[in-house]
């Protein structure tokens, strides 16, 4: 499940939302209740080769590629 950040027309609030279903309706704003809201592009999230998944990006000293070798 994507979640994908939105910016409302009408008041300028950016958000973000969790989507179950790609068909799924355009979610109104938070703050003002409008309709008149675009999906935003969003940068990919990606993680460098060799980083533990859940790390958020970051190596732990002594992981990743070659950590234990001499």
């Amino acid at each position: 499940m994507p979640i994908y950040e939105y910016q409302c027309q009408a008041c300028g609030r950016r958000f973000e939302e969790l989507v179950f279903s790609a068909s799924a309706p355009t979610p109104d704003c938070p703050d003002c209740r409008s309709d008149k809201v675009e999906k935003l592009m969003s940068a990919a999230a990606v993680r460098p080769a060799g980083t533990p998944r859940g790390s958020g990006g970051f190596a732990p000293p002594g992981c990743g590629p070659g950590a234990g070798r001499r």
